[in-house]
């Protein structure tokens, strides 16, 4: 397996936004721990013409998805939607919030060429890059990949077992190259949810590895 980042390679950097980090509203465990290693991935792929792509939580205040929205439900409660089980989070990554904004702590930023917003319809949650909860609603992202020829991505951030292992299902069923860097992934990990995650994109075809693959 040849890692080494190329021209048609995307390092999509997940969420790594203050809310999700340590004293964040929905702080993943250990989060911020997946700072140096991206970063440092990061600058491999520039230095090898690769391309870096973020990924931003962007909710309206009042979002279905948030606890508060519903009376009498508390964070990590499910419900039912019109487009399934939804499990209900803290208020979190707020436009216009600084636990929305991407953490100043990633030096890498700066080198993004995209960045895809998410969740900002307040009617359907959204964790993957590509497609809206109701597995509908398209970001545009799979075309963008597809007109500039960009064929294998690899994700990190935050949380592996949502938003970076929703996005890289769709990654991979829509025909990329599809590799999770696991070292350089923090989950939340509720119910089980790690678990099902790596299975599910196991089965799917994703393929796992580590950030000293990449950078060897």
């Amino acid at each position: 397996m040849d890692t080494t980042p190329t021209e048609a390679d995307v390092l999509v950097v997940t969420d790594v936004q203050y809310d999700f980090l340590p004293g964040g509203a929905l702080a993943v465990p250990d989060g911020d721990a997946v700072i140096a290693p991206i970063d440092a991935l990061a600058k491999r792929f520039a230095a090898h013409r690769g391309h870096i792509l973020l990924t931003q939580d962007w909710h309206p205040p009042h979002h279905s998805s948030f606890a508060s929205s519903h009376t009498g439900k508390a964070p990590f409660e499910t419900i039912e939607m019109p487009y399934g089980t939804q499990i209900l989070w803290p208020d979190h990554c707020v436009q216009g919030s600084r636990g929305a904004e991407i953490s100043r702590g990633l030096e890498c930023a700066y080198l993004a060429e995209l960045v895809i917003r998410k969740g900002y319809n307040k009617d359907v949650d959204s964790y993957s890059a590509f497609r809206e909860a109701d597995r509908h609603t398209h970001t545009g992202l799979a075309g963008y990949l597809r007109e500039r020829g960009l064929k294998r991505l690899f994700f990190a951030g935050l949380a592996t077992d949502f938003c970076v292992a929703w996005s890289a299902l769709d990654a991979q069923a829509e025909g990329f190259d599809t590799y999770v860097i696991l070292d350089a992934c923090r989950a939340i990990d509720t119910d089980g949810s790690l678990a099902k995650a790596l299975g599910d994109m196991e089965r799917a075809g994703v393929r796992f590895c580590e950030t000293g693959d990449l950078l060897a």
